[in-house]
């Protein structure tokens, strides 16, 4: 991974270098030398919507696009906010309800959870390792005048640091080719919890002209590598609530799990091409719209995990039908090809989606690792055919969209999918968008086949389709951001307090609400954001903290003459109240149930941010106040949750 870090960084810096001398002439008069861009930006607080200037009548930041999956469209932001304060971090996402273990790249608890876009399909589980892999949905995919780099730099624990460059240009109006590399080590300051994670991701689209033909796709190679520890033992674990000194150096406390360590994989192979069939001019907009296309899209991906341990521990994971272990990877590949038929009738229907998946998976083993497990199968693998359709549609201030699916028999990847919104914009001054989705899958590959040395890390089940139905509205207004949802699941699939997997035979009922405020006064804001959970049914196997808290009370100016230094500064509340925080399991990289420990505490965050053209630069003090509290901060049950540490990093853009 170090090695392919090292050469992407170094092929950005020598083709930036490259194409900055070829093209130095153009970019000045195009540019003005970036100044203008810079200073306008600079100006906003809020992002780029609030940037609206020419430059040398030519190039805009809406010329440097960002594009979804499915074709949503946003534009590159060198602006500093608050809200790029929370998302700078490991994921580049906001972390209000998630619980991060003390190393970055680690794993995280839950402190809420998200159901209106689980995936269609069952995965192969393992889901502890995969918080950090980057699904379709999150390749992006990109259109720009120049050639493009972003770096993000951000300092590890311990030793090591992570680095995410990115670097994309236009070799002609229609095709963009983009390179991508995440790369992360990290020791960390306990024992036994080095992270080594490799993100690569390589994307294009190329249209004909008239857009008559388009097409587009992604590579996604990644793994991680994570030393498993166990937790602190019991012994450490008193040292380290009673803050004996002899231990304020971590890497003392001793450890369950000495010679552990896991690996997860993934590769991925996207392309998702589409032909024009028949097209006619939207007068109104002076564009070409498509009255009918074809369409095809192909996936294929492999994923893998493997524990890895030189000696079997047997005092932790139990009794073993060996005394080598083996090292054999649990494997599920997933094959689809989708055909689909788009009509779009820009005046009365909409656009409309007709599609076919033809699906073929396979999960299991090469063979069986332990002869005392009863298991007589070695994978699940078999063929699927899905029918759905897609419908999208404005209808006055009303935009509607619709995503449904059906895999109709009786294999292990049969169910439906069915998910509906209707969005009401009121100009500037409020939207709102009410959800409603319904899925009916199968668990977890792992939940239902798993294989391993230590006995009871081995099974075989049949169980019945998971089935959700959640109910949401948001609302985004000038006054207040807030959300609801609503959720029942059926047949919740989890791992029990001795890491069994389990089907609860009742339903659970799941209430969210969540709100976000600001208030403003001079150069000063405070952003707080609270959110209440109740689970009304099904609180013995789904736990969730009822209240979490997020307050941020910043200063926000410009320094020096001129203005050439936007800065954060800051501190950040976080609170959430105590529950039964499910238990971390190294080997099966899942969480489990657990009844011993509660888990509730709040941190302080203190952060100082700054701008100077385009290069944000983030310095920040992790948990500050770890020094004078009491040690009853952990991530899960016996694994503590940062101390005191200090982080520094930038993300520095180059519009070549």
């Amino acid at each position: 991974m170090n090695k392919a870090l090292l050469f992407l960084s170094l092929f950005v810096f020598l083709g930036t270098q490259t194409l900055f001398s070829q093209n130095l002439r153009r970019s000045n008069e195009m540019f003005g030398g970036m100044n203008n861009l810079d200073r306008q930006q600079n100006d906003s607080l809020k992002g780029p919507g609030k940037i609206n200037v020419t430059l040398s009548g030519k190039t805009t930041y809406t010329d440097y696009k960002i594009i979804s999956h499915t074709n949503d469209t946003t534009y590159i932001d060198t602006t500093l906010n608050l809200q790029k304060e929370y998302k700078f971090n490991y994921l580049r996402k906001d972390l209000f309800e998630l619980l991060e273990f003390h190393n970055q790249g680690q794993t995280f608890n839950n402190l809420g959870y998200d159901f209106t876009s689980i995936s269609k399909l069952p995965d192969i589980g393992f889901t502890a390792k995969q918080p950090s892999y980057l699904e379709v949905e999150d390749i992006k995919y990109y259109e720009v005048p120049t050639p493009t780099s972003e770096i993000l730099y951000r300092t590890g624990l311990q030793q090591g640091q992570v680095l995410d460059a990115l670097f994309t240009l236009n070799f002609s109006k229609r095709l963009n080719v983009s390179l991508a590399y995440k790369g992360l080590r990290s020791l960390g300051a306990y024992r036994r919890a080095l992270v080594s994670n490799g993100n690569f991701r390589g994307s294009f689209q190329y249209s004909t002209e008239k857009n008559k033909y388009q097409i587009k796709g992604h590579l996604a190679s990644q793994d991680f590598f994570h030393q498993e520890s166990g937790g602190l033992t019991t012994e450490a674990l008193d040292n380290f609530i009673s803050e004996d000194p002899n231990f304020e150096r971590r890497s003392r406390l001793d450890v369950n799990l000495t010679k552990s360590e896991s690996q997860f994989e993934g590769n991925r192979t996207y392309i998702a091409q589409s032909y024009k069939l028949l097209a006619s001019k939207d007068t109104v907009n002076n564009k070409d719209f498509s009255n009918l296309k074809i369409g095809h899209i192909y996936t294929s991906e492999k994923k893998s995990y493997e524990f890895i341990q030189n000696e079997l521990t047997e005092d932790f994971f139990g009794s073993a039908g060996s005394a080598n272990p083996k090292r054999k990877a649990a494997e599920s590949k997933l094959r689809n090809n989708e055909l689909n038929l788009e009509f779009n009738s820009k005046y009365v229907l909409g656009k409309f989606k007709a599609k076919a998946n033809f699906i073929n998976y396979s999960y299991g083993y090469d063979t069986i690792l332990n002869s005392k497990s009863g298991i007589n199968k070695l994978k699940i693998e078999g063929n699927a055919i899905s029918f759905g359709a897609d419908w999208n549609a404005k209808i006055k201030k009303f935009q509607l969209n619709a995503d449904a699916s059906i895999t109709p028999g009786k294999g292990r990847l049969s169910g439906n999918y069915l998910k509906g919104e209707a969005v009401y914009k009121r100009d500037s001054i409020f939207k709102i968008k009410g959800t409603l989705l319904l899925n009916s899958k199968a668990p977890n590959f792992n939940t239902l086949l798993h294989q391993s040395e230590y006995d009871d890390y081995n099974w075989q089940h049949n169980f019945s389709n998971v089935n959700t139905r959640d109910l949401g509205f948001d609302l985004t207004s000038k006054w207040i951001n807030a959300s609801l949802n609503f959720t029942n699941l059926d047949n919740y699939t989890y791992f029990d307090a001795q890491s069994q997997p389990q089907q609860f035979d009742a339903q659970i009922s799941y209430l969210k609400v969540k709100a976000n405020k600001e208030f403003t006064l001079g150069k000063f804001a405070l952003d707080n954001t609270l959110m209440y959970q109740n689970v009304s049914s099904g609180s013995t196997v789904f736990r969730v903290p009822e209240f979490v808290s997020r307050n941020t009370l910043y200063y926000t100016d410009y320094w020096f003459k001129g203005k050439p230094m936007l800065v954060n500064i800051g501190i950040t509340f976080k609170y959430f109240s105590a529950y039964a925080a499910n238990a971390y399991n190294p080997l099966l990289a899942e969480f489990r149930l657990q009844n011993e420990e509660q888990i509730g505490f709040p941190t302080f965050d203190v952060f100082f941010n700054a701008q100077v053209r385009r290069t944000r630069l983030y310095f920040k003090v992790d948990n500050a106040t770890s020094k004078f509290t009491s040690k009853n901060y952990f991530s899960a049950p016996n694994y503590p949750y940062r101390d005191l540490t200090i982080r520094f990093g930038l993300v520095w853009n180059w519009f070549i």
